[in-house]
């Protein structure tokens, strides 16, 4: 059963063309509904810090488990949109790269410093107009993973994976990142909630 209630975790708002629903057994959904019922701010730094998005993984069922390779705390994305790839550093050093597809003109991704306030694997995505749910699968607009980064309280930006593999390197969201579903697959494993993600033109 696919979650249609929004407010239990929406992941992604018309910046984004849909809205992600990820699949939550109940301790989930209590944890989930705290997180967005959180003082709702236009500030990003503000939201992504607050204390529950940051918590101890043993006790946030959304807290990714860290990987033993990368130390979180010297981990950061580094969005480069004229070259159109994300890089990984740890420290000063680039751990990995990708390529992907970024904002297109009118919807351009932000550029500033946020930080990794969402996390979701397998999402189903809803039709923002019609309602319509797409389950997680090959045809899901939204790929395999989702790592949110920026949101004005109700639109959300992240990247993303997606079917349409053959428009990577091109200016074609409505503000997400896209990427091949190997390299956000591989991404997520990567990151935590809190790594700092910084977007340059």
């Amino acid at each position: 059963m696919f979650l249609t209630t929004k407010f239990l975790y929406p992941i992604l708002g018309l910046l984004c063309v849909g809205t992600a629903i990820p699949l939550l057994d109940a301790q989930q959904q209590a944890s989930a509904s705290e997180i967005t019922n959180a003082p709702v701010s236009r500030n990003i730094n503000a939201l992504a810090t607050t204390s529950n998005l940051l918590s101890d993984p043993f006790t946030n069922p959304f807290h990714p488990f860290t990987n033993p390779f990368i130390h979180p705390l010297d981990t950061r994305l580094v969005l480069k949109l004229r070259e159109r790839r994300v890089y990984l550093y740890q420290g000063d050093e680039i751990q990995e790269s990708y390529p992907v597809a970024v904002g297109k003109k009118g919807w351009e991704t932000p550029t500033g410093n946020f930080q990794v306030i969402q996390k979701v694997e397998n999402p189903a995505w809803e039709h923002p107009w019609n309602g319509k749910i797409v389950p997680p699968g090959p045809n899901n607009p939204l790929g395999e993973r989702w790592i949110g980064f920026w949101t004005d309280g109700k639109n959300f930006i992240g990247f993303h994976g997606t079917p349409a593999e053959h428009l990577i390197g091109r200016a074609v969201s409505h503000g997400c990142v896209r990427m091949r579903n190997r390299d956000i697959i591989a991404l997520f494993a990567l990151v935590q909630i809190g790594t700092p993600v910084i977007v340059e033109p």
